[in-house]
């Protein structure tokens, strides 16, 4: 029997999955009844592998399976050819697409690479030809001789992106109408539509006023984070799995260190503690390598590309005045323990100067940072989820900061 292996900074499969049987029951079910999906939940909660993994036991049941990442994609002709190459290995699934394209190539699919045709193809694009495309596109899909599920994965960059655009708002805007038209036109179960992204769909399109463009996909399927018990599970699976003793109390520690059960998070902090006592030939993690690792491993230089992805997301979801008030609520947070309705009215006072509705972008903000997993409210009070995170955000900006109401404060007394 193949052992799970342990995975950080990749999507896995089959044995290395751990876990999410329920979700998983749940997401096959509803994908198999015809629904399109809305996949949701914190980041590095392993929503690419959920989708992964469920189309590897889709292809089991006959179907066809395509996972398009766009998160390079800027326009939506870039999109319609990621689809295209994620397509390409699904023999005669494209063949009626390509003949409505014959003029982009001489070649057949076959002797073409799957890059080298989404090349072709998107050559062949251009913003007065990509809607009717795409809809030849989905059409060749549905009409495949097996039920297709599709993954479009990290959508909600991919518009991001487009919001950028000279009338960003408005090629939303049109994009959408057209996903959501393409949602309704294959409602008959053929092909199925999973949307995912490490960045809220339902925040950004509530802030544009979209909201209707995508209850297709509703009621969301949000993945959550795995609960302690879980959480210790996956660790003594791994160490069993590696031949590395535990000290008593070591799954435990690592599962309050970290604050929640984030799938990336215990596996990242078991691959250090394992490393670890591979170069030191110990062979066994104690309770002082885990207090040792976390500050020195998680928290320290080596980790700073992991839980520096939190704050890229961040940037690339917000646009700048927007990321501004962000980056002052989650510090106050990391740095004060809260935010709360006091910081809350410091922050609208000393942005007003400097940002025209600042009020409206504090309940925005505070939307995005909720449903993507950084803060949680407790009563009047926002607080960080991940200690892990709250720690990171502390050492990264604590040396600097001036807590909202004191920096108010000061600046009012210089005013007399």
């Amino acid at each position: 029997m193949t052992k799970m292996k342990s995975a950080t900074g990749r999507w896995v499969v089959g044995s290395d999955f751990f876990n999410r049987r329920h979700e998983l029951d749940l997401l096959r079910s509803r994908v198999k009844d015809g629904n399109h999906v809305l996949l949701t939940g914190q980041r590095r909660m392993g929503k690419t592998s959920i989708a992964r993994e469920l189309g590897r036991r889709l292809e089991e049941d006959g179907w066809a399976f395509l996972f398009a990442d766009v998160e390079d994609a800027e326009t939506p002709e870039d999109l319609i050819a990621e689809i295209v190459e994620a397509g390409h290995p699904v023999r005669g699934l494209l063949n009626r697409f390509a003949e409505k394209m014959r003029n982009c190539f001489t070649e057949s699919i076959e002797e073409l690479s799957a890059y080298d045709f989404k090349l072709k193809i998107r050559a062949g694009l251009n913003a007065g030809s990509w809607k009717s495309r795409g809809d030849e596109l989905f059409a060749s899909c549905a009409n495949h001789k097996q039920r297709v599920l599709l993954v479009i994965d990290e959508l909600p960059i991919f518009l991001t992106c487009l919001l950028k655009h000279e009338e960003g708002k408005a090629k939303v805007e049109h994009f959408l109408g057209w996903f959501r038209r393409q949602l309704q036109t294959h409602s008959d179960g053929r092909l199925v539509i999973l949307v995912s992204g490490s960045i809220g769909l339902e925040p950004l399109v509530r802030r544009l006023g979209l909201s209707d463009r995508i209850n297709h996909l509703e009621p969301p399927f949000r993945v959550g984070p795995w609960d302690e018990e879980t959480s210790i599970q996956c660790f003594h699976t791994l160490a069993n799995n590696y031949g590395i003793k535990l000290e008593s109390g070591v799954p435990k520690e690592v599962y309050e260190l970290l604050g929640i059960g984030i799938p990336h998070h215990v596996q990242s902090f078991f691959t250090r503690l394992r490393e670890d006592a591979v170069m030191h030939e110990h062979g066994q993690i104690s309770l002082a390598d885990v207090e040792r690792l976390y500050n020195n491993g998680m928290l320290g230089p080596s980790g700073q590309n992991d839980l520096a992805h939190y704050e890229k997301r961040l940037r690339e979801g917000l646009d700048e005045n927007s990321h501004e008030v962000a980056m002052e609520i989650l510090t106050e947070a990391a740095v004060q323990n809260y935010f709360d309705e006091q910081a809350s009215a410091c922050l609208v006072r000393l942005y007003n100067p400097l940002i025209e509705d600042v009020q409206e972008r504090i309940t925005e903000v505070l939307d995005v940072l909720q449903h993507d997993g950084y803060l949680c409210q407790e009563e009047d009070q926002y607080r960080f989820e991940s200690r892990l995170l709250k720690d990171w955000w502390c050492a990264r900006y604590r040396g600097h900061y001036q807590p909202l109401c004191d920096r108010l404060n000061k600046a009012e007394l210089a005013k007399k």
